[in-house]
């Protein structure tokens, strides 16, 4: 069995250790050549053998990868473990997850166990965001309202959870409000490299993390591996064991160029869906590469990873560099931890090097120059609408309703037309969290309200900010008013 102890070696003087990755037996491909994924489950295998779950076999199954080497094209479907860091739920899925924690110390009380030994193994934060309703909107007070009437609504669910918080150790709960789960992972709760007392010294290590959600993956714009799974998953990590899966496919995206002015990181996710989904990556891990990422903001980054899902990938992870950095500044983080997490990565091959490329079993290419402004498609976001093409991509999806052949009504004095906007929101985890797509729909809505235009009587309006920090950033620019106007 791999010896850790041999493997470990110091970060410098004041570190932790870190379980170097140069120690091990040489990989098949070039540590300078293999994808930074597969360095993460590399050190995870290194780090955590000897556990009872990895054999020394698994670490180097993942050492002989090399191009190709995936079980989709290789046949081989032995299953290898990947243990994550930590645990992030949300309410709808987290909370049964809770509640079978629960039956567990009743189950083990019946037994004459200590019903203390039923915690979980890794931390785990529940935050709560699904739930809340919009029951009341397009008023100042509406939040606060939503809010309330979740608290009303689900006060068992809360009873639940405080006595969780409590009962539990590393075990968190992020109160409804806070903003968006997959936001507050990105601004809060990730770590990047997470430190623990591992053989009596502290070892620094790759923050990993799985979710009970499937746009957990945005997190891997952070340069995080995260990914969503099931509630029987997440438990079983909860509870110490690894999750275990065939050596995936490893899908390069390499990015060149840069954004042209007038575009957004939708119309880029939009094109990066559409190419993806074409190109087939279902149950890949893609990985971002290529000298166009010092162009990509971090944000940007964050909504390709987020979108994972919709491409069918297990999800995109982004390598640490200089722009990783600037977000944990911007976001508060510690100035300790931000050098610790420089330090850790340059040390452990972790870091992005300009004109680096990484081998992949497979490779797409886009240029960030030929990004044009977008839509998501009527059904399915990866069929993207080109601006200039959408009056015409109405009309070929509803043939029966565009043009003369229109239905129309009047409501609260004015005519509405099949195609009239009925819901607008902006909601989703990504637009809702990226600021240059929030403050440029902020500007819209502010000279449209200075030119006196209002919304209309059928439109119904919901704004749900990623976090305290989006809203905040608003209120500041004056934005918010006209937003929620």
């Amino acid at each position: 069995m791999t010896d850790r102890a041999r493997t470990r070696t110091s970060l410098g003087a004041g570190l932790p250790d870190r379980i170097a990755l140069e120690r091990l037996p040489a990989p098949a491909t070039p540590w300078d050549q293999l994808p930074f994924v597969l360095k993460i489950l590399i050190e995870g295998a290194a780090r955590k053998a000897g556990n009872g779950f990895v054999r020394e076999e698994d670490i180097h199954a993942y050492l002989a990868w090399k191009p190709g080497a995936a079980a989709a094209s290789s046949g081989d479907e032995r299953e290898l473990p990947f243990s994550p860091a930590r645990v992030v739920l949300q309410d709808f899925t987290g909370v049964p997850a809770v509640v079978d924690l629960a039956a567990l110390r009743d189950a083990a009380r019946e037994l004459g166990i200590d019903p203390e030994r039923i915690n979980p193994q890794v931390p785990a934060d529940l935050v709560i965001d699904h739930s809340v309703q919009v029951d009341r909107w397009a008023t100042p007070e509406a939040l606060e309202q939503n809010v309330t009437r979740e608290y009303e609504r689900n006060a068992e669910r809360y009873q639940l959870l405080r006595w969780a918080q409590g009962a539990f150790d590393t075990f968190r709960v992020v109160p409804p409000g806070a903003g968006i789960v997959h936001q507050v992972n990105l601004e809060s709760l990730a770590t990047v490299v997470r430190v623990e007392e591992i053989d009596g010294a502290p070892l620094a290590f790759p923050d990993t993390c799985v979710g009970t959600d499937s746009h957990t993956t945005m997190i891997s714009g952070l340069g995080v591996l995260g990914f969503g799974v099931g509630g029987i998953e997440a438990e079983a990590v909860l509870l110490g064991e690894p999750l275990f899966s065939p050596l995936p496919k490893i899908v390069g995206l390499k990015l060149t160029g840069k954004l042209p002015a007038g575009t957004t990181a939708t119309d880029l996710v939009l094109t990066v869906t559409e190419r993806l989904r074409a190109h087939g990556v279902v149950g890949a891990y893609i990985e971002a590469f290529g000298d166009g990422l010092s162009t990509v903001s971090l944000a940007d980054r964050a909504t390709i990873a987020n979108m994972s899902p919709e491409f069918g990938a297990t999800t995109t992870l982004f390598p640490i560099d200089e722009i990783t950095l600037d977000y944990l500044r911007v976001t508060g983080r510690e100035s300790a931890q931000i050098a610790l997490v420089e330090t850790y990565a340059k040390a452990q091959g972790l870091w992005r090097v300009s004109g680096q490329e990484p081998l992949y079993d497979e490779v797409v290419e886009i240029s960030l120059g030929e990004i044009v402004p977008s839509l998501a498609g009527p059904k399915r976001p990866q069929d993207r609408v080109s601006l200039p093409d959408l009056g015409k991509g109405f009309e070929e999806s509803y043939p029966d309703r565009a043009g003369s052949k229109a239905h129309s009504a009047t409501v609260g004095g004015a005519r509405m037309r099949d195609g009239a906007v009925a819901i607008a929101a902006i909601t989703s985890c990504t637009n809702t969290s990226n600021p240059s797509v929030m403050i440029a729909s902020g500007l819209l809505a502010r000279n449209a309200v200075a030119r006196g235009m209002r919304v209309p009587a059928w439109v119904k309006t919901s704004l749900a900010p990623g976090s305290r920090v989006v809203t905040a950033y608003l209120e500041r620019a004056g934005l918010l008013e006209p937003l929620a106007t």
